[in-house]
């Protein structure tokens, strides 16, 4: 291994160690505790609205038949922890509505909660237990996405998130920040390399990754309370033998990463908002949202938002959701991109198909050389050209949901997207309770509001 690789492990772990001592030995600050809250809130919300998947529910019911145990989402079969971990993951992802972190290139928070969750009721923890534990796994884990960026061809969700989920659930069993860190380091010697193969060919398999994320935490999590142990090296090693060079130093234990979270306005992979902002804005333009006078829909973007979702034509909803063109042909059609674009009959609409077949994809240099992420849309109607530039969106870390549009999503998700739709008063009371609830709480006493 050489030297100058060497010496950027160490300082990297260094980094990580410091973060979950900080972590282990004092609670969320305030803010901390908040945007916790608001990630709590919209990963429930995401993975409630995600059951309405046959998929999903034939998960949930064969897992509780094989793992039964306490833990249930609203008119659902009672499962244990890791079989509930593995479908709110599953859930939570499925229509790509999710949280994320730009300097992770993923999302630490899904399958912390996924795994937090069903683990903290069991033990019958407060909000101030899931809060903490869920603080230290956020942090630990967008470090980890920020230095083991993936290879080429691979997806993340089954790989680094495992390190954050390992570290939250370690915090919440008590354990000693020397034996969170042996959890990060059981879990560094079994990353998954998880591809984005399915992706590109419409397959749900991708949709499974982050319950092995959340599950993987959890099994190193509960190792290292057993005294099991790993190398103290091992995530230097695997960051050097199997991750694409961060080439950048981690920000510091007392950076919060977590504030920069963001949190979708759309059900869709974060570099489609962009586009999907500036066509909604023209949109407004047409006459009565008439679409069908539209003959040319050119999209301008970074480069890293075609590599990724340059999907076009989707015959499947995932792909879909990693499609730029679909997107802004959605947003243009139906003036919003929720769960119900990838059902029957919007899926299929040919108007939508239309649409979507007049985008022509094209690299803003200038964008891609800042490292800069935004959007410019124009459109070509009979005689007349439209147009608009989008920098910044809606829950960005600059520009976050208020908490009006975070309820707003929370009650359309759970109660008007899900199969088994929470009533609206549950669903309010629930929010109120998850924001503003003292952090001694019982857990149970808000999940129990669901039901």
């Amino acid at each position: 291994m050489r030297a100058d690789i060497q010496t950027e492990g160490a300082a990297q772990r260094a980094v990580l160690q410091a973060t979950v001592a900080l972590h282990a030995a004092r609670p969320a600050t305030a803010d901390a505790s908040m945007q916790a809250r608001r990630l709590l809130l919209d990963t429930v919300g995401c993975a409630l609205a995600g059951r309405h998947a046959d998929q999903v529910r034939r998960l949930e019911a064969a897992l509780a038949a094989c793992e039964p145990g306490e833990f249930r989402l609203p008119a659902g079969p009672a499962m244990g922890v890791q079989a509930g971990a593995q479908v709110l993951a599953m859930a939570a992802t499925w229509d790509e509505a999710c949280e994320g972190h730009a300097l992770a290139h993923g999302r630490p928070g899904v399958p912390l909660v996924a795994a937090l969750l069903p683990l903290a009721l069991r033990r019958g923890a407060t909000l101030g237990d899931f809060i903490d534990a869920f603080v230290a796994g956020y942090e630990v884990g967008a470090r980890c996405g920020a230095w083991l960026r993936i290879r080429a061809g691979m997806h993340v969700d089954a790989n680094w998130p495992a390190l954050g989920v390992a570290a939250g659930a370690a915090r919440l069993l008590g354990l000693a920040p020397a034996e969170i860190d042996q959890a990060i380091d059981i879990a560094a010697c079994q990353l998954a390399t998880s591809l984005y193969l399915p992706v590109r060919e419409g397959r749900t398999a991708r949709n499974t990754y982050l319950g092995h994320s959340a599950s993987l935490g959890l099994q190193a999590a509960f190792a290292s309370a057993a005294g099991i142990d790993a190398p103290a090296g091992a995530l230097a090693h695997y960051a050097q033998q199997h991750a694409a060079p961060a080439g950048q130093a981690l920000p510091g234990a007392e950076v919060a990463l977590l504030g920069d979270a963001y949190i979708k306005p759309l059900a869709a992979v974060r570099h489609v908002h962009y586009g999907a902002a500036a066509a909604r804005s023209l949109r407004a333009h047409l006459g009565g949202n008439d679409t069908t006078q539209v003959r040319r829909i050119g999209l301008k973007v970074y480069e890293e938002a075609i590599v990724y979702c340059g999907n076009r034509a989707p015959r499947t909803p995932i792909q879909a959701q990693f499609s730029l063109s679909f997107g802004v042909a959605a947003m243009l059609r139906f003036g919003e991109v929720d769960p119900s674009v990838y059902a029957a009959p919007r899926f299929d609409d040919a108007e939508l198909r239309r649409l979507e077949s007049l985008v022509v994809l094209e690299v803003d240099a200038g964008l891609t050389e800042r490292r800069q992420r935004g959007a410019t849309v124009s459109i070509t109607l009979d005689g007349s050209v439209l147009e608009d530039t989008v920098g910044t969106i809606a829950g960005d870390a600059a520009n976050p949901l208020g908490r009006d549009a975070l309820v707003a999503k929370f009650m359309h998700y759970a109660s008007g997207m899900a199969t088994h739709g929470v009533a609206v008063p549950k669903a309010a009371h629930f929010c109120t309770g998850v924001l503003d609830a003292s952090a001694d709480t019982a857990l149970a006493t808000l999940w129990q509001q669901l039901a």
